[in-house]
């Protein structure tokens, strides 16, 4: 290996690292500061007011401060039921095999949530109830693994059957048999339906492949027992490096370097070098909802707050509606825009800088410190909330700011 190559694969290491995330994002946030940013101005004196939008928010739904971190399990809970404890419940499952089933159930969910659209309604067959968005596509997705849509049955401790994935059904998924499960028709339409069906395949061929995580035969729930291979505490960074280096190959049509596939990561003209900006939402959304089955099969998971804040659209949106970001050019709110759009990068980049910064805010006016409100119960409690929130109170579909084109694998 030359000089060149060993420095162009460093660096592809690098901007797969929570790091890289924070540094890339941090340079356009002081490229804002600096007033030199193409559509985005930045008006750091509205923070506090930010904060306390968000305070208002935790305060009224966990008056104890008990927040619990930002995951797909949160969306699992509808109508005061945790579907998918309930489920669990009637397992018989010892507490690794149940790890891995959860590992298994939350990376199929958090793949298919990447961003519904406004108009696709999902309605429990049990009792008729009707979710969208994010809890629409949560409670769909379980009723597609508890059905064994992506690929049946893991053994349980005691030689039963329950919900579980193999590589094959994983692969086996596509856009008609996935329409079928999440509803879709002409009426109810779903952003990005093919992406996510491809995602579903690509996950299948990456869990055939890397044997070297996922064994032999080959399971998508052995990451519990790849991760906790050294038998001590894991840490955040640990789970969300795995998962940019093992599912990178599912992101189609991204940036690659030095052979490696770089994910959610894009070019801007204001980012330092190597000129890309590392976001990783749905990665670092997929690690942060690997953490607590790893903590309920008892492996511990330290230094949380190694992960960064997530680059998507409630986030975001929240700093719009709060006035701490204001378009340039306010006519961008009247088209959509792809996710490659250095608009659109910078809005997300922008992003993650300042959830760090309204997190110290946050904890600071309700008195607690990191180790009891980590970055994940801000985003939770939280940032994500108050997103929506500020959206359905601005918009009647409760839409975001800025529109973005969705292809099912960004946001």
């Amino acid at each position: 290996m030359t000089s060149i190559e060993r420095g162009a694969a460093e660096t592809a290491d690098w901007l797969l690292t929570p790091e890289a995330i924070r540094a890339q994002c941090g340079a356009l946030y002081a490229e804002a500061e600096a007033g030199r940013l193409a559509h985005f101005s930045l008006h750091a004196e509205r923070l506090d007011a930010c904060a306390a939008e968000v305070v208002a928010t935790i305060r009224a739904a966990y008056p104890d401060l008990q927040v619990p971190p930002h995951a797909r399990w949160r969306h699992f809970v509808l109508g005061g039921r945790d579907r998918w404890g309930e489920a669990a419940a009637g397992l018989d499952l010892d507490p690794m095999e149940r790890a891995r089933i959860e590992c298994e159930l939350a990376v199929v969910s958090v793949l298919l949530d990447a961003g519904a659209g406004p108009a696709w309604r999902y309605r429990d067959p049990a009792d008729g109830a009707v979710f969208a968005r994010s809890e629409g596509l949560a409670l769909a997705s379980l009723h597609l693994f508890l059905a064994g849509a992506f690929g049946g049955a893991a053994s349980g401790a005691s030689g039963g059957r329950g919900p579980g994935t193999s590589a094959a059904g994983l692969m086996a998924v596509d856009a008609a048999a996935l329409a079928r499960g999440l509803q879709v028709s002409a009426d109810n339409p779903l952003e990005g339906l093919e992406g996510r069906a491809a995602l579903i395949a690509d996950l299948g061929r990456v869990v055939a492949a890397r044997t070297d995580v996922f064994g032999t035969p080959p399971r998508l729930g052995a990451i519990v027992d790849y991760l906790a291979r050294g038998g001590g505490p894991v840490p955040a960074r640990d789970i969300l490096c795995t998962v940019l280096d093992v599912l990178g190959p599912v992101w189609p049509g991204r940036p690659a370097l030095a052979g490696r596939v770089l994910g959610d990561c894009w070019p801007h003209p204001a980012a330092p070098a190597p000129g890309l900006v590392p976001l990783h939402k749905l990665s670092q959304w997929l690690s942060y909802s690997l953490i607590e089955p790893l903590q309920r099969a008892g492996i511990a998971v330290t230094d949380l707050d190694a992960l960064t804040g997530l680059a998507e659209y409630r986030n975001g949106g929240l700093f719009l509606d709060t006035g701490v970001l204001a378009l340039k050019d306010p006519a961008a709110t009247a088209v959509a825009h792809a996710p490659e759009s250095a608009l659109i990068v910078e809005w997300r980049a922008l992003t993650v800088a300042l959830l760090d910064r309204v997190a110290e805010r946050v904890r600071a006016l309700l008195g607690l410190d990191a180790a009891r409100l980590p970055l994940a119960a801000v985003l939770e409690g939280g940032t994500w909330a108050t997103g929506r929130r500020l959206a359905h109170a601005r918009r009647a579909d409760g839409a975001p700011p800025l529109s973005i084109l969705s292809t099912g694998t960004v946001f």
